[in-house]
């Protein structure tokens, strides 16, 4: 455990560098299984989205067109990807992305891992790999929205109500 900590303590997440060109499309870090694969972390936005279909299905998520979700990885300012890798094959765990205005705030949105790889800290590891990310970007606001069932998990990792009482508004066409 000591490995996740010293990657992920608040003083590396506050200073750290921007990431390198080169690092983007590669696996940016990863962590051996007991079962000898490999859990690795991508920003490549090239995701088959399929694949991201079936990974939204098997924790319940309600489909959505695929020309859509498409635009929305396209238009995102951050895509991290998590991927268990075996040999030359690769199969995509975990996936989450974020919108932004490039200065101040960033919301994370559609934070995703398979019932299989739930319960083994690798969501926590999604999310800190995320913050750490954008903290890099200097962005100070990360917001997200979170469905009451996973509320604590996210208080785990130090998001928390709004402190002023504000509460989310929310406009649907009819």
């Amino acid at each position: 455990m000591g490995f996740w900590k010293s990657l992920f303590s608040a003083t590396d997440m506050a200073t750290a560098a921007k990431p390198d060109p080169a690092e983007r499309s590669a696996a940016a870090m990863g962590m051996t299984t007991s079962s000898g694969s490999r859990i690795v972390f991508s920003v490549d936005r090239d995701i088959d989205l399929y694949e991201l279909e079936e990974l939204c299905d098997a924790v319940g998520w309600s489909r959505r067109p695929l020309r859509k979700v498409k635009k929305a990885i396209q238009y995102s300012f951050l895509v991290v990807s998590m991927w268990e890798e075996r040999g030359a094959q690769r199969r995509l765990v975990g996936f989450s992305r974020a919108t932004s205005d490039h200065a101040f705030n960033a919301t994370i949105w559609d934070v995703v891992v398979h019932p299989d790889y739930q319960g083994k800290g690798l969501g926590k590891a999604l999310m800190k790999y995320m913050i750490k990310r954008l903290r890099s970007e200097d962005i100070s606001n990360i917001t997200l929205f979170a469905d009451p069932q996973v509320v604590e998990f996210y208080r785990g990792l130090g998001f928390m109500s709004d402190p002023e009482g504000i509460k989310g508004m929310f406009w649907y066409p009819d």
